[in-house]
């Protein structure tokens, strides 16, 4: 029994001692998204203070594509030894598993919540050409056109796409989804007119500051301060019309849980930082509130259930 008891102590320690020594080297982090979209700036951003205050650089490397199963793939592909991660939107977590069902790669058994960082707001945005001013404008001119008004999104199954079709079942009105393959092209094609409007997650904002989109409405929590008139979606009487899921951190099944633990308490620690918070909102990320890694699994756990009951509820299908 003596010895039992030793060795559960070795074992204990040598979990400290890896979590103290971790990281010995760098750190790799995928990102299941491409490159200047609000979850690749977010992690770059986290990745530059991560190796600052941990000794080693967190090498971010962008994996988009495949509804986030390339970077999934990726990430997988390495040992789960705590020098790999993944960073990525909540959508591709808990939403597109249950839109691409793939008999060799669960996302969700694959891979062990680590951390939150923060989820986007989404930005009504219309084009200079439709002659509205307001949400109430839009809503008008969609009734006396159903299935006519144009809306483009980053992609199918997307938490823009969700957004709105939650939005159109709420207000009783009729649209017509054209999905691209980021808000980037989406916001092109809407500044070029050949799209009637958005809900954007932030790409637009410069855009509608500079006076080539307009803002009108907020689908999310609160009102945006450098667009004080454009009310929420809420307000107008809207319910249930957000971002969709938090981005956050996750590891690969394996990794150990002393790292796991570790990578949580410095992020939540960094994402307390006046620099980072003001970041954030700059980028008009709502910061997630500090969760454990037990805390965020049951969190991915219940909004992953959470869609899989509303996508069939609003017909998106693959």
């Amino acid at each position: 029994m003596t010895r039992i008891f030793t060795l559960i102590a070795l074992l204990c320690l040598a979990g400290i001692g890896h979590a103290q020594q971790w990281p010995a080297k760098p750190v790799r982090v995928f990102v299941n998204v491409a490159p200047g979209g609000v979850a690749d700036v977010t992690m770059r951003l986290l990745g530059a203070r991560l190796s600052e205050t941990l000794g080693q650089p967190f090498v971010v490397e962008n994996r988009p594509g495949g509804d986030g199963y390339i970077g999934f793939e990726a990430a997988l592909r390495a040992e789960p030894d705590g020098y790999t991660v993944l960073y990525g939107p909540g959508s591709s977590m808990m939403i597109a598993p249950h839109l691409v069902r793939r008999a060799d790669l669960d996302p969700v058994k694959a891979f062990i919540p680590v951390v939150p960082s923060g989820r986007v707001s989404l930005y009504v945005v219309t084009n200079l050409v439709l002659p509205v001013k307001s949400l109430a404008d839009l809503l008008a001119l969609a009734r006396a056109n159903p299935g006519k008004l144009n809306y483009g999104t980053p992609g199918n199954g997307t938490s823009p796409h969700i957004a709105v079709e939650v939005f159109s079942r709420e207000a009783k009105v009729k649209f017509n989804h054209i999905p691209y393959k980021g808000a980037g092209p989406a916001l092109n094609d809407l500044m070029g007119a050949q799209i009637d409007f958005a809900f954007d997650p932030g790409v637009a904002l410069a855009q509608a500051k500079a006076g080539k989109v307009r803002l009108i409405a907020v689908a999310g929590p609160r009102r945006h301060p450098d667009f004080p008139d454009a009310p929420t979606t809420d307000e107008s009487g809207i319910k249930g019309v957000d971002g969709g899921p938090h981005f956050g951190f996750y590891a690969p099944v394996g990794t150990p849980r002393a790292v796991i633990e570790r990578l949580n308490r410095e992020v939540i620690r960094l994402m307390q930082e006046p620099s980072i918070r003001d970041r954030f909102h700059a980028l008009a990320v709502d910061i997630a509130e500090p969760m454990t890694p037990d805390a965020f699994a049951a969190y991915v756990k219940t909004e992953s259930d959470r869609y899989a009951r509303l996508l069939p509820e609003l017909g998106i299908v693959k």
